[in-house]
């Protein structure tokens, strides 16, 4: 059921979004005469990779001249990148990879190989469904490249604060998915572009619902500075990378 709902709503998405595509793509491709798309490994259900596609909204080669994390500041940005990351326009066309079965429209959002070889044996069962587009992680943390782009070290921020949180999310969503759980995270995620604090509010309930515990949705109601803590399956912070 979940796969033939991913079908159903991606190739619609795709069609009723293309307008909107077309006219992103030319306009990426007219600030510098570069491919409009960025296609890059990312980790695969199973523990293999896929080629996901997204909008390029950072120069060209920036994964070479940069971090793997990105900060709100991160010179590597364009101007049609901001407001294509702004939006989430950039990851729209990520409906292709849902259609051809490497991504599901909700999930743990695609890693690189770099930051899944840091999981704990616990995080790696993210590992075990089709990585997706959205998931409660993706709307508490829809504002990651505010929160990383004043620190010196991205990636150790990113690895220390919002990775232990976005896994246990994960993890949550894994154990209570089902296509109502994934029909509602999608429409939040399109509340929180116009109200993240709304909702915020919402996956609260469904939170408490699923049985989360006190701290983590203290965590997920943003409410509070975000403070190292150890990912899930690990014995203490991760202050440094491996």
């Amino acid at each position: 059921m979940k796969r033939a709902f991913d079908l159903t709503v991606a190739l619609a998405g795709l069609i009723v979004a293309s307008p909107v595509l077309i006219v992103v793509t030319i306009a990426i491709w007219l600030q510098d005469f570069r491919s409009p798309f960025y296609i890059a490994p990312r980790m695969a259900r199973g523990g293999g990779t896929f080629r996901m596609v997204k909008f390029r909204s950072m120069v060209v080669n920036a994964d070479k001249i940069g971090g793997v994390s990105t900060a709100g500041n991160d010179c590597r940005i364009t101007p049609i990148g901001k407001f294509v990351r702004r939006y989430k326009i950039d990851e729209i066309i990520q409906l292709w990879n849902v259609l051809i079965g490497d991504m599901s429209l909700v999930g743990p959002r695609p890693q690189v190989k770099a930051d899944a070889d840091l999981y704990t044996g616990e995080e790696r069962k993210m590992l075990a469904v089709r990585p997706g587009i959205t998931d409660p992680a993706s709307i508490v943390f829809s504002d990651e490249s505010d929160i990383l782009k004043d620190d010196s070290d991205p990636d150790l921020l990113y690895n220390q604060v919002i990775r232990p949180w976005k896994s246990r999310l994960a993890l949550l969503y894994i154990k209570n998915q089902g296509i109502c759980v994934d029909f509602k995270l999608i429409l939040l995620t399109v509340v929180a572009i116009v109200s993240r604090p709304a909702a915020l509010r919402e996956l609260q309930g469904m939170l408490k619902e699923w049985g989360a515990g006190e701290t983590l949705r203290l965590v997920a109601s943003r409410v509070q500075p975000l403070r190292p803590y150890p990912p899930p399956g690990a014995s203490e912070v991760v202050m440094s990378l491996q």
